[in-house]
């Protein structure tokens, strides 16, 4: 086995010292990261919203399925990169290393161009299924094609993203994440406020932050890689490798991307309401997007934390990687969705100045902001399991418990008593019956994975 070459101060060893302290250190610069991806689209619905109306607010929001598909995609992928690239570093073996990094990039940015393509194709047809507001559509198409030129960029991102945190190093995209935010914001103002682009303005401003967020990030592992002696000639890719990319990230890709699809007939059943449900629904997913991000530091941390040690071979190591970031994110989400429900109308009048669109919003926070600390246990959980390099199972899981459960949920419950909260409260349902197999999965693959690993 390979050394790796770059000094060790420089990576942290998950493997060694307290697990609280550094899972909670590691996960704080991923949670303001998190928090500053989605802020570049809060800015986006809060400068729609107030500056150019209802109707700019709904025609961003229409799309936000569809992006999220496309985004959760991306990090699925990155997912994947992040598992392999943190089992070489719990290894020390920087070849492997090398081989991981040459693969990845590779599959991730041909995945950016992919969605690229597809987005720009499938738009119109997409957002007719999803019964998209006549009046909101044509904006709706505008700023969807718009929003994808950022495929790319969100691709490299989040390869740089995952191999920076296999390491251990998540303050640098928060930096990163930062400055873009900063120009996402002064453009949306210049372009919106100034310029009337009004849903086109919002997604440039959108593209052009992504774009400084991936080059600043592909910058600084090129410095890291230097650092360790990478070998930056042409050399032919590992199909092998890319095919383990592939194996760990495309199922997690396709289990985010599926959450979309399924919450596509939830947006199409919004869709049965009037324009102004439909807003107050898309400013609302702001707070969703909010906490979920926060809650998902804690997953990245869990299966970062848990590749490391399974490199290393620590059996308790691994199981307490698990436990210690299911307890932070399931807190999380208690205590935030709380302070979301009493704060709500006060954090949704950012994003509109109606009354009837903050009303309609709450009625979804009502049912929501108690809940979400119960999708952590389903959503740790699958992290755990992909730090063990096992994606394929918690996938069909989330497919057959959580998403077809919510379509049949749209089609059944919701058929009979369309109304809002019999919508909104699928979430809750599924993400406990999907958590008490994702459960028992693990434990299963935990005793499989560790049973020759010494106690």
């Amino acid at each position: 086995m390979e050394t790796q070459k770059t000094d060790s101060s420089s990576v942290l060893d998950m493997t060694e010292g307290p697990l609280v302290k550094k899972i909670l250190f590691f996960s704080l610069p991923l949670v303001f990261t998190n928090v500053l991806q989605i802020f570049f689209n809060m800015a986006d619905t809060a400068i729609a919203g107030r500056f150019a109306g209802y109707l700019a607010l709904g025609s961003v929001g229409s799309t936000g399925q569809m992006i999220f598909f496309c985004s959760g995609m991306l990090a699925g992928l990155g997912g994947g990169v992040n598992v392999l690239a943190a089992i070489c570093t719990g290894q020390k073996n920087f070849k492997e290393l090398e081989i991981t990094v040459r693969a990845s990039f590779v599959s991730c940015l041909a995945a950016g161009l992919v969605l690229l393509t597809a987005g720009f194709v499938f738009c119109p047809p997409l957002l007719r299924m999803m019964n998209t507001k006549p009046e909101l559509f044509d904006d709706a198409v505008l700023y969807f094609r718009i929003y994808m030129l950022s495929m790319p960029a969100m691709a490299l991102y989040f390869f740089g993203n995952a191999l920076l945190g296999a390491r251990g190093d998540t303050k640098s995209p928060l930096l990163f994440l930062i400055l873009a935010g900063i120009i996402n914001v002064i453009l949306d103002i210049v372009l919106v406020v100034f310029l009337h682009l009004d849903v086109a303005g919002v997604g440039i401003a959108t593209v052009a932050a992504q774009y400084v967020s991936c080059f600043l990030t592909l910058f600084k592992i090129f410095k890291v890689l230097q650092a360790d002696g990478f070998d930056f000639t042409i050399r032919k890719v590992s199909l092998y490798k890319i095919g383990q990319v592939l194996k760990i990230g495309l199922p997690s890709g396709l289990q985010n991307s599926i959450f979309a699809a399924a919450n596509i007939f939830i947006a199409a059943a919004i869709n049965t309401f009037d324009a102004v449900m439909v807003a107050g629904n898309a400013a609302s997913m702001n707070g969703d997007n909010l906490i979920y991000n926060i809650m998902a530091a804690f997953y990245s941390a869990c299966a970062v934390f848990i590749g490391q040690n399974l490199g290393a071979q620590k059996k308790k190591r691994i199981l307490n990687s698990y436990l210690i970031s299911l307890f932070y994110s399931a807190a999380c989400g208690f205590a935030l969705g709380s302070l979301l429900f009493i704060f709500g109308r006060q954090f949704l009048s950012l994003f509109s100045s109606d009354a009837g669109v903050i009303d309609c919003a709450m009625l979804k926070f009502k049912i929501m902001t108690f809940s979400f600390g119960i999708s952590a246990f389903m959503d740790c959980t699958i992290a755990a399991s992909r730090g063990l390099r096992k994606t394929l199972v918690p996938s069909i899981i989330v497919f057959t418990l959580s998403c077809l459960f919510r379509v049949m949920w749209v089609f059944t419950v919701f058929a009979h008593y369309r109304t809002v909260e019999s919508l909104f409260l699928l979430y809750p349902f599924s993400w406990a019956l999907t958590a008490v197999f994702e459960i028992i999965y693990f434990v299963f693959v935990y005793k499989s994975e560790t049973r020759f690993i010494a106690e």
